[in-house]
């Protein structure tokens, strides 16, 4: 296995930004040779988005025991593999954040022995852990150019408009998660990513970034229109599901959208007031439910379901628990355990995935993780920072943003989370890492 040398830094054409007039690139480019290699790879990945979204099997039973997810996850990796053999390139790329990541999952498998039930902690590593890492690296090696990010990141949201039509059935035929008929939580759509309403929140709130880069990317009347439909549509969404993690997840899209629109020329600037003029006018349409369930982020006490002052006893006690064993954690997996060695048996999981790391693997397992996160999100920043002196790449250029409030969104819900192991994070950071290399490849065929 070879390792990639430290990614060349490519200087951009000074002195001119995206939006200065300059000619800028108006549709995608011609198919390059990068967009040639790996092409069935980067089918099977496409295949495998939408299998992991939106479960077919789940409503087509003959595929149920195919593991299709599987299968395409797969395909791709051996497609990628043989692409390489035939062309006598490297096999296996490997950044500085694969390396971390590598770490991280190194320390998860030294700490096997001492779980507090190492089965079971064989079993989050290899399923979904591992799965994540694997995507994660096929994402990075797959997704080359910028004509390969944009068809992923269009396949992700257009799965969401089947995700959110779940939401609005289920809210309207009163499809409640178990013991949620009193709270008035509905169920979600029948996949692991989003069947629970706080983690469908979570996926459309890591997604809805890429719809508002679609938008910002076009000047096509109809396509704009279907970008902002597709974008109110996952707003809804996130308030059907209401869910308070959702609701600051949104906060955190927008803030941080309108700081950096309104600091760019117009039209960019006038759409940042834009989101805040619509946000106020919406505010009076808001369910009186969902208000007052998010009245509850700010007074635990006030909430009647007993799950905020439940979730913050569990993070009282998770910390604790790292107080008293700040190396070694209960094992991968295990926070369930360890909770319930210190509050009592709850069986429920600690739901703060920073807290989750350090229970688990202890703080070096919490430190390797934000060393990664924050790699991954350094290599974001910095592409996204290349692409805006040059004019040409706009589209990318916003793309690369999209990413990187992604990021945040993520940093800011996994407060609130329970899915330290799963592909959220792992998807979104492998974008990331593609951007950085289709950035690499897109600038090095600009004109200088």
């Amino acid at each position: 296995m070879a390792l990639v040398p430290v990614y060349p830094t490519i200087n951009p054409p000074s002195g001119v930004m995206w939006w200065s007039p300059h000619e800028t690139r108006s549709a995608l480019p011609a198919v390059s040779h990068e967009d040639s290699e790996g092409r069935s790879a980067f089918v099977a990945l496409v295949v495998f988005t939408f299998v992991l979204l939106l479960s077919p099997q789940t409503w087509i039973s003959g595929l149920a025991s195919l593991r299709i997810a599987l299968i395409a996850a797969g395909a791709a990796a051996v497609l990628l593999i043989a692409d390489r053999w035939k062309r006598r390139k490297r096999l296996l790329n490997v950044s500085p954040e694969v390396l971390v990541a590598m770490a991280l999952q190194g320390w998860a498998i030294l700490t096997l022995p001492l779980s507090y039930w190492p089965g079971g902690s064989l079993a989050v590593l290899t399923d979904p852990y591992l799965k994540a890492f694997a995507v994660f690296w096929l994402l990075m090696n797959i997704v080359t150019t910028e004509r390969r990010l944009r068809v992923i990141v269009i396949t992700l949201v257009l799965c969401t408009i089947p995700l959110v039509s779940t939401a609005v059935k289920n809210s309207l035929t009163g499809t409640y998660v178990e013991g949620g008929e009193a709270s008035g939580r509905i169920l979600g759509y029948h996949t692991a990513l989003a069947l629970n309403p706080n983690d469908m929140a979570l996926m459309l709130n890591l997604i809805l970034p890429f719809g508002i880069a679609l938008f910002l990317s076009t000047t096509r009347p109809m396509v704009r229109l279907l970008c902002l439909f597709v974008i109110a549509f996952d707003v809804l969404g996130v308030i059907l599901t209401l869910s308070r993690g959702g609701f600051i997840g949104l906060a955190t899209i927008g803030a941080v959208y309108f700081i950096k629109l309104v600091r760019r020329p117009a039209p960019d600037r006038g759409w940042a007031f834009g989101i805040l003029v619509i946000a106020i006018l919406s505010l009076p349409f808001l369910p009186a439910s969902y208000v007052q369930r998010i009245g509850t982020i700010t007074d635990i006490d006030s909430d009647p379901t007993g799950s905020s002052q439940a979730r913050w006893r569990d993070n009282v006690a998770a910390t604790s628990f790292v107080m008293e064993h700040p190396i070694l954690g209960a094992g991968i997996g295990m926070d369930v355990l360890a909770l319930n060695q210190v509050r009592g048996p709850v069986w429920k999981q600690v739901h703060n995935v920073y807290l989750e790391y350090a229970v688990d693997l202890g703080l070096p397992g919490l430190i390797l993780f934000l060393l990664l996160f924050f790699s991954v999100f350094r290599a974001a920043r910095s592409t996204r920072h290349r692409l805006s002196s040059v004019p040409a790449l706009r589209n990318l250029f916003l793309l690369a943003e999209a990413l990187e409030v992604s990021l945040i969104v993520f940093a800011v819900e996994g407060l609130f989370h329970p899915v330290a192991y799963h592909f959220y994070f792992y998807y979104m950071a492998g974008l990331a890492l593609a951007a950085r290399v289709a950035t690499n490849n897109a600038i090095a065929l600009e004109p200088q």
